[in-house]
């Protein structure tokens, strides 16, 4: 433990227990017990004292203690419908990994980008990122990495030179940072998406639509794997290398072992379609087959989760699609995490607090909309770098809310920026898991990451800034 652990270990519920002691009267007392928990929550989340996933768990014992909340009203948060949407979407992304859907998809997408070195950087890129739009980055780039130092090692048989390193550098970066952008192109892609509609649903009844999320994410996304693509292979590292001979067999090799697409890997890729199709037109199905709101985001995941349970591939042998061992590989913590986020806004909101807040901030606020925008998503990006995307959205988010509130802007065009932004760490190799995992492959140095990331840094805030100004009020309204 670090000695800013150690310190924020101590600090943390020490400034609570003076928070304690710093009332007068009720309503005061609400206010500054709130105010001590949210404290002592933020550090440890900053600090990261105990796993993240722990200091969610606070508000469970602190809020009934305290008098903030009753238990039904602390525990309600853990239960919210957008948990369950990533737990449904957890669940369809567990049966692709062990059916090898996933793989497949990927390979297929990088057999058709070539064998040219900008080329495979480009399929790699692509695959990387289309699979992060449905299932962890983590999990993806981890898939990815052995694909790509299988290719790195044909290079080195042919040439190991200064070319083949800035390759080397130039794929890795590209795993990492598509798997980043992969994640903000849909609503289940990246954990800060789903807080984020968390809080609105909670905050003004508003459910996002997953159609509607994708006008915003999938212009962001694509746009920025361009500008990505380009940094990495004709700006800061040029790839003069001619074409590598095997690459294109190595990948039908990989192909070839996973064989013909078995009953089971088609059925999984069937639930997909069906899920995200579902997903993407549930207005108009609710309307055509039910006539009224039937199908939800959340319901149509626990749909797709359900069917990968029920689905027999063999039921003589009682082989399902997934079985509940797989399970064990669900990120619980995270739906903790998302819950513990909730409930803290939650007490925020009853106390004033996020009103004080906004109201302050508002009042002493003279800039202009687009300013306003390029600054929150400057905060955002450059925290994410050293703290966790899920806690930083959790605290800022619900603040953001507030200042939106009061000027009597759209929330959208304050808030999007911030959730965007937040999955888009591209300097620190901690900043994200992508980022830890391509690093750890010796292919980079720090000061490496940090020089290309910060260029792409600057590029997210400049196309953040001016897709969400314009496309914002487009898609969501004014």
């Amino acid at each position: 433990m670090s000695s800013i652990q150690k310190t924020s270990f101590f600090l943390g519920p020490f400034v609570w227990l003076v928070s304690l002691l710093m009332h007068t009267n009720y309503q005061e007392s609400s206010l500054l017990l709130m105010l001590g928990v949210a404290f002592w929550m933020i550090l440890w989340w900053i600090a990261e004292v105990v796993p993240i996933y722990v200091t969610a768990l606070l508000p469970m014992v602190l809020f009934p203690a305290l008098g903030i909340f009753s238990v039904q009203e602390t525990f309600q948060p853990y239960a919210n419908p957008i948990i369950f949407l990533f737990m449904g979407g957890f669940i369809i992304a567990l049966a692709m990994e062990k059916r090898k859907l996933h793989l497949r998809i990927a390979l297929n997408l990088i057999k058709i980008t070539g064998t040219k070195p900008t080329g495979i950087i480009l399929g790699f890129s692509i695959a990387t990122a289309f699979l992060s739009m449905w299932i962890s980055n983590t999990a993806t780039t981890v898939m990815m990495l052995p694909i790509a130092m299988s290719v790195m090692q044909l290079l080195k048989q042919q040439e190991e030179t200064k070319e083949y390193k800035k390759f080397g550098l130039a794929l890795m970066l590209a795993i990492a940072y598509s798997a980043n952008i992969g994640g903000t192109m849909t609503l289940i892609g990246t954990p800060p998406n789903v807080v984020f509609a968390g809080f609105l649903l909670e905050r003004y009844q508003i459910e996002i639509g997953f159609g509607e999320w994708m006008l915003i994410g999938v212009p962001f996304g694509i746009l920025m794997l361009t500008i990505t693509y380009f940094v990495l292979t004709k700006g800061m590292i040029k790839i003069q290398l001619p074409k590598i001979e095997g690459a294109k067999q190595l990948i039908a090799n990989e192909l070839l072992a996973l064989g013909k697409m078995q009953k089971a890997e088609s059925m999984v890729l069937s639930v997909f379609v069906l899920t995200a199709s579902l997903w993407m037109f549930k207005g108009q199905v609710n309307t055509l087959i039910f006539g009224s709101v039937v199908l939800n985001n959340t319901s149509i995941a626990m749909i797709g989760g359900l069917l990968m349970f029920c689905l027999p591939v063999r039921l003589s042998s009682s082989e399902f699609l997934l079985d509940w061992k797989a399970m064990k590989d669900l990120p619980w913590g995270i739906l903790l995490l998302f819950g513990g986020g909730l409930s803290l806004a939650a007490g925020l909101q009853s106390v004033g607090a996020i009103d004080i807040v906004g109201a302050v901030v508002a009042s002493n606020l003279t800039i202009s909309l687009l300013l306003m925008i390029i600054g929150l998503a400057t905060l955002s990006l450059f925290a994410t770098e050293i703290m966790s995307n899920v806690a930083l959205v959790t605290v800022l988010i619900p603040v953001v809310f507030g200042i939106s509130d009061q000027l009597g802007v759209n929330p959208f065009e304050l808030t999007v920026p911030v959730v965007l932004a937040a999955s888009c760490a591209f300097m620190m190799p901690i900043s994200t898991p992508p980022n830890a995992v391509v690093y750890s492959s010796g292919q980079i140095k720090i000061k490496q990451m940090m020089r290309v990331g910060f260029v792409l840094n600057i590029a997210t805030i400049v196309l953040l800034s001016t897709l969400v100004y314009w496309l914002v009020p487009l898609v969501f309204g004014n």
